[in-house]
């Protein structure tokens, strides 16, 4: 059995649903913090089992019979991540689990000045202390390019810091590549890189977002202080937006440029191009 966690949200959701089209619901189990909002689940046939990383005994019960396990890392940071990773790879290995699969982050190494890296890479060196077999799917940003671009299709504009080449990923993808590597088509030992396969820039998305429209879109680099204080004058926490410049830090020194080839090899096809999403956005805008 797969039990798979986070399956109310975005990427553990659609990661079911890709599972849902592989193998039998009854195969299928996902622990969640609220079981009501996985009834459309339950519906289906999946086992639906209350659980979340800060109750390690009701976390222990949800995965009981599991062969692998899914975590989906959490994304409070004002919570102990680390601290909440561990407790639920303890549940996952007193199950008996036979593979514990991590949703990490491409770039999660060393130096890397994105905070959220220190967390995945302290989770995955507690899985290799684990005894367990392990994956950890270091998945390329696959949040939504108007989040990361901002209002450019109102301001003809891409006005953000500086930048590097970056893999955006379509969310989708990762989730039926995750199905795939779940349900038995490939297997990896430790980090997998999960990756769109170019790398690009602002200065490429404003050329794409271009040809789109027919329109000049241009690329506005704002230094890193004004940056902060747009944020802030817009009600984003400082905190909030200094975490956020880390990004862009990590992006200008290359830290998300390296691209693999294992998710256009899980999906069989071309994964999507920001090119295609970027159409995508502008159809329903």
């Amino acid at each position: 059995m797969i039990v798979v966690t986070g399956a109310t949200g975005g990427l553990g959701g659609a990661t079911v649903e890709h599972l849902l089209k592989r193998i039998p619901a009854g195969r299928i189990a996902v622990s969640v913090r609220d079981t009501a909002k996985a009834r459309h689940f339950a519906d289906r046939g999946v086992r639906v089992r209350q659980g979340s990383y800060d109750d390690p005994a009701a976390l222990r019960d949800s995965f009981a019979g599991a062969e692998q396990v899914l975590l989906v890392s959490g994304n409070d940071p004002a919570a102990d991540l680390v601290g909440l990773h561990r407790t639920a790879i303890e549940a996952a290995v007193a199950a008996s689990a036979q593979r514990i699969l991590y949703t990490s982050q491409q770039g999660a190494v060393p130096g890397n000045p994105y905070r959220p890296s220190d967390f995945h890479i302290a989770t995955e060196a507690i899985l290799d202390d684990s005894g367990v077999a392990w994956t950890a799917l270091r998945n390329g940003a696959y949040g939504p390019l108007a989040q990361v671009l901002g209002p450019w299709q109102r301001t003809g504009e891409i006005a953000q810091p500086e930048d590097g080449p970056i893999p955006y990923t379509d969310r989708t993808d990762i989730a039926e590549a995750t199905a795939a590597i779940l349900a038995g088509d490939r297997s990896f030992d430790g980090p997998v890189d999960l990756t769109a396969p170019t790398a690009v820039t602002f200065d490429d998305l404003a050329k794409i977002a271009s040809d789109l429209t027919g329109r000049t879109i241009e690329r506005v680099v704002v230094g890193d202080e004004q940056w902060i204080a747009d944020q802030i004058e817009a009600g984003v926490p400082e905190q909030t937006a200094r975490l956020i410049l880390t990004w862009y830090q990590a992006a200008r020194a290359s830290h998300f440029a390296e691209t693999g080839p294992a998710l256009a090899e899980l999906l069989g096809r071309e994964p999507r191009t920001v090119a295609d999403r970027l159409a995508a956005d502008i159809a329903v805008s």
